[in-house]
């Protein structure tokens, strides 16, 4: 983002993944960072890469570090021997202390086993590209833009950001128990993220936050099926019937299974059927009214809701194996 908080950075039409995260650095990554100087020279081109695009992203590396570096350095003067990435570092250590943890996928799924024993509501929501997007039209983004940048939305069950829908987004945000949000640093997802939160008056150091990846995490840390285990399953969305399928075959006892969820206009008619059901925890893979209905399920049902997403997908077609 522009300095002094001026709104978020320029952004790309490129869709991201839902849920934004970016995976840590390893050991590489790490070495990197520490080399100073010495390592700081421009990344290596990508192996392979045709001339013009080579020459590109030489231009846009030098646009996004060097040329940054240039426009604080008084005229007539040089910094020597000092690179963008050094200057990157340094700045990063004034700055550590602002760091912010995430919960981990242990942590939010003991909050979820300790809230199914004490019956008591929990909800755990994610916030990706669609919610931020939603929450940044004709707010902190002219809803033009918005529409060329996330031709998605329909898709994900915002057929048009209104004020209506807005409002109850962030409503929801504000009443959820454990908010994922994006790691990635990206335009439409952290460049997006605080600005979104300002101008919705959320103060996100008063929310819990864990990863937008969370229901990912608690899939492949061995984490999803032993919470599941044992208690009464309700599935909400589109392959709601095939991951019920799947889940009964490992055991897990599935109570209730509703339908494709048709957008925020939809939420009453969901809300009312699950109502009917008699559940301890509901999965919801709802795209982006999933957040509203899983803060409503944990407040007026008193239940425990978990904003399951694009996992339900990847089960039901076997790229990922339960």
């Amino acid at each position: 983002m522009p300095a002094r908080g001026a709104g978020p950075a320029p952004l790309q039409a490129i869709r991201h993944p839902h849920a934004g995260g970016v995976a840590p650095a390893g050991q590489d990554g790490a070495a990197a960072a520490h080399a100073g100087s010495a390592g700081a020279l421009p990344p290596a081109e990508p192996a392979g890469a045709p001339g013009g695009y080579a020459e590109g992203y030489r231009d846009g590396v030098f646009a996004g570090g060097e040329a940054l570096v240039a426009q604080h350095i008084p005229p007539d003067h040089i910094l020597p021997a000092v690179a963008a990435a050094d200057l990157i570092a340094a700045g990063f250590r004034q700055y550590a202390p602002s760091l912010t943890r995430l919960a981990s996928p242990h942590e939010v799924a003991d909050q979820i086993r300790g809230a199914l024993d004490a019956q008591r509501p929990l909800s755990v929501v994610r916030l990706g590209d669609g919610e931020l997007l939603t929450l940044a039209a004709d707010t902190v983004l002219p809803g033009e833009q918005v529409q060329e940048l996330a031709p998605f939305l329909p898709y994900a069950g915002v057929p048009r950001s209104v004020p209506e829908i807005r409002a109850a987004l962030a409503e929801a945000i504000q009443g959820a128990d454990w908010v994922g949000v994006p790691i990635s640093r990206a335009p439409t997802f952290q460049g997006l993220l605080f600005p979104v939160m300002r101008h919705f008056g959320i103060d996100w150091s008063r929310l819990k936050l864990t990863s937008s990846t969370i229901n990912y995490s608690l899939h492949q840390s061995g984490l999803l099926l032993p919470v599941l285990n044992g208690r009464r399953v309700l599935l909400i969305g589109r392959r709601a019937s095939e991951l019920g399928a799947l889940l009964l075959s490992r055991g897990v006892q599935v109570t209730g299974i509703i339908g494709a969820v048709a957008g925020f206009m939809d939420i009453p008619r969901v809300m009312q059927e699950t109502a009917a059901h008699d559940f301890d925890i509901a999965l919801v893979a709802a795209g982006i009214p999933a957040v509203v209905l899983c803060t409503r399920i944990a407040g007026e049902l008193g239940r425990v809701a978990l904003d399951f997403g694009h996992l339900a997908d990847k089960l039901v077609t076997g790229e990922l194996h339960l």
